[in-house]
């Protein structure tokens, strides 16, 4: 069975020949091919052949498309870091939104036009045209609120939200309408899914409510949006204490990929049993726990998830966010072994 009809069963909630599997093999990939980080990310044939390398040899079931959070952020503006083995992240000493009247400096850009977006544009489109016949290619796109908490700083943000609202409505607006014309483009290319992080919809960062009054009507919007052109929409968040249920009723999403229990379960038999009919779970192995673990170990819990999860499909086992980019494969190996081997549906 293709990785296409596996993860499509999954999609539909039915039991394929196995559990489909992708540990988010990302920036790891670069090695494959002997990139350094900056080029790997900031070149879209580089990145493409990465990630069909690492999709063809170690037979993963889906492509994310995430390189890093920073992608669209510099692009409207914000300086950014590139060390040479780990992602890039903005330079937290130089925020492009130094204080309130900085949020005006925020425009509607064209994503066609910017560095990176445009770049991750051909990138959707090279993986599209190698690949897209036989393994599902999913668009990874920062939401309005994570674009721009990058652009001012999460605390920054925060308190901005607490004392000074009517000053995040134009920016907001302005990354919201690029975001139109972003997922437009990436669709446009042949992409299956567009998978928005959400990381502000968490008790990680902020209270539901909260959330429910900032980002929740833009990605609504965005998520009806792509639905209106015939593509699923997906979710990334791996913050703890996830709200499904909010973002379940804004966004109405195909799958979620999440790394925490969400905050009105107590366990992964709770979240198959209240939101399994709902959603494609996909998760949830802690890539950093995967460090140190023994492969006894993310054998057994490999299992723990498989048996949580697997029945009547509508789940793809995976890391629940990304892989470290610096370890060894081994642990991945491991986990693709286990959905092949324990998460068979002929057990």
């Amino acid at each position: 069975m293709k990785p296409i009809e596996r993860v499509g069963l999954s999609l539909q909630h039915k039991e394929a020949d196995r559990v489909p599997v992708y540990p988010l093999l990302n920036g790891a990939s670069r090695r494959l091919v002997g990139a350094d980080y900056k080029t790997w990310a900031n070149n879209a044939q580089v990145t493409a052949d990465a990630y069909i390398k690492v999709t063809e040899q170690f037979g993963l079931d889906v492509i994310v498309t995430l390189t890093d959070l920073s992608v669209e952020a510099a692009d409207f503006g914000q300086k950014i870091i590139y060390p040479e083995s780990e992602a890039a992240h903005p330079d937290f000493k130089d925020r492009f939104i130094k204080s309130i009247e900085d949020y005006s400096l925020v425009k509607k850009l064209n994503p066609k036009e910017t560095p990176r977006m445009s770049e991750h544009i051909k990138l959707c489109d090279l993986l599209v045209k190698a690949k897209a016949q036989e393994v599902p290619i999913v668009a990874f796109v920062f939401g309005p609120l994570g674009i721009l908490g990058m652009l001012r700083g999460e605390q920054d943000l925060f308190m901005d939200i607490l004392e000074e609202p009517e000053a995040l409505i134009a920016p907001l607006d302005a990354i919201t309408d690029t975001l139109f014309d972003y997922v437009d483009a990436l669709i446009d290319t042949g992409v299956h899914a567009i998978m928005f992080d959400t990381l502000f919809a968490s008790q990680s960062i902020m209270s539901k409510k909260m959330w429910v009054q900032t980002e929740g009507p833009l990605v609504r919007k965005l998520a009806e949006h792509v639905h209106a052109r015939g593509c699923m929409v997906m979710i990334h968040n791996c913050g703890n204490g996830i709200y499904f249920d909010v973002q379940i009723e804004a966004m109405k999403p195909e799958a979620i990929s999440f790394l925490h229990i969400p905050d009105d379960c107590t366990s992964f038999e709770d979240i198959k049993s209240k939101y399994g009919d709902k959603t494609t779970l996909i998760g949830n192995i802690s890539p950093t726990w995967l460090i140190s673990a023994s492969t006894e170990e993310i054998e057994a819990e490999c299992r723990k998830v498989i048996d949580a999860f697997k029945k009547d499909g509508g789940f793809i086992l995976a890391t629940g966010c990304e892989y470290p980019a610096n370890a060894t494969f081994d642990a991945a190996e491991t986990m693709i072994r286990m959905a092949s081997e324990y998460g068979s549906y002929k057990n």
